[in-house]
């Protein structure tokens, strides 16, 4: 009998409730396709499967093809469909309840015209004209006469002041249009150091969406290798997250950055902190933690930081058993072959009919350099590595499983 759901007071709705799973609905090389039709086309299978939201490319005319050096953010005609295809494809995530998250680059913007010092800093005829005062003052390259940075510099594009109250009233009424014409339901922040967590707060309470995450990339600490302690990191994840009013989630780099390198070279005694945690921001806040294995940066065709390509289904049984918000790659669950896909939708149908949720209790068993072993909830269990393990009960049920992981349910 499923658990009455317990819900978070004062959040935003589905954070509150935790029990989302993200599809990240494009990849590298989804500008050269039809996009918006294909991602169509493809959502009675995602509310089959249990996906209830995906993360949309970012939708405004783009320097870039793949959207993250926009430039007419009014305008939604770009490489991935029209802004007419892109209104089809959220009237139709609604009709099969999925709901449509934002890419909301905000950090920078390609001018449309030349300003000051004949650099291009000024854009006219975009619904959001700015100038040279609307760009912070770090980069030479596009002379900004804006405040200093509240973040670190993107330093492709103009880096925009938000600590100037007309971008921010501007971006606000962008977000408004968006959620309230255009019909999206969620937002992720893109390249979220870029400026300060607070602004990500503000423009999170303009549109009110339903789901919020930012993206706080950040290096790990390496020393020969990956360090076993990565407490730095996670926690300035966790503090960009309460700069932003915590009612938002962060992707969850700490943990995609240790269960590989655990997975990778069975040194599953990474996956416990010295507290006897999870350690990535699942072990600290997981109700705003959105794990994942890979993304359209990390994986794809970029490839800067892949998972490895035998151990994904590993990472996979890790993420979706445990505590947090898992978000699946499209590439993952809809062109890697039937066996992945297979186990990520078992995975799935488990999770849910055992209720396990963002902040669901791990007890971690064992985390040693062949095994590790979890109970969550005290409904599904899951062991990775090579060593045998199975939890103690006669109650239990294998579900799924490959050479080196395991996972039951009760």
């Amino acid at each position: 009998m499923q658990k009455e759901i317990v819900k978070e007071s004062g959040v935003l709705p589905r954070i509150a409730t935790g029990r989302e799973i993200m599809i990240q609905g494009f990849h590298w090389e989804s500008h050269n396709l039809d996009w918006y039709k294909i991602v169509q086309d493809r959502l009675g299978e995602m509310n089959q499967a249990g996906f209830t939201q995906v993360w949309l490319p970012p939708p405004a005319d783009s320097l870039a093809p793949q959207g993250y050096l926009p430039r007419n953010m009014y305008s939604l005609n770009s490489a991935y469909g029209s802004e007419q295809a892109l209104r089809n494809l959220i009237a139709n995530c609604k009709e099969h309840d999925v709901l449509p998250v934002l890419d909301a680059v905000l950090n920078h913007r390609c001018a449309t015209h030349q300003g000051a010092g004949g650099k291009w800093n000024r854009w006219e005829g975009t619904g959001m004209d700015w100038g040279e005062w609307a760009i912070d003052n770090r980069n030479p390259d596009f002379a900004g006469q804006g405040n200093h940075p509240t973040g670190d510099e993107f330093s492709g594009a103009p880096n925009i002041d938000h600590t100037n109250e007309r971008v921010r009233s501007d971006l606000a009424k962008w977000f408004q249009w968006l959620r309230n014409d255009i019909g999206f339901g969620g937002v992720r922040f893109d390249f979220s150091k870029g400026y300060g967590g607070q602004f990500a707060g503000e423009y999170i309470k303009a549109m009110d969406p339903e789901f919020a995450v930012g993206e706080y990339w950040d290096t790990l600490a390496y020393g020969a290798g990956l360090e076993y302690n990565q407490d730095a990191h996670r926690q300035r994840i966790v503090d960009w997250i309460d700069a932003a009013g915590g009612n938002c989630t962060a992707f969850d780099f700490t943990t995609k950055g240790i269960l590989q390198e655990a997975c990778g070279r069975s040194e599953f005694w990474r996956l416990i902190d010295s507290e006897g945690r999870a350690p990535g921001v699942i072990g600290l806040w997981p109700a705003r933690a959105v794990t994942f294995i890979d993304n359209h940066d990390t994986g794809s065709t970029q490839g800067h930081w892949p998972f490895p390509n035998d151990k994904v289904a590993m990472g996979y049984a890790y993420i979706l058993t445990h505590p947090g918000t898992p978000c699946v790659m499209w590439d993952h669950y809809f062109d890697w072959g039937e066996k992945l896909s297979n186990n990520i939708k078992t995975l799935m149908e488990a999770r849910q009919s055992c209720g396990i949720h963002s902040r669901s209790k791990l007890q971690i068993i064992a985390a040693n350099d062949g095994l590790y072993a979890a109970i969550v909830d005290n409904r599904m269990a899951v062991k990775l590595g090579r060593d045998h393990w199975s939890p103690a009960g006669d109650d239990w049920t294998h579900i799924c499983g490959d050479n080196d992981w395991s996972v039951w349910r009760r």
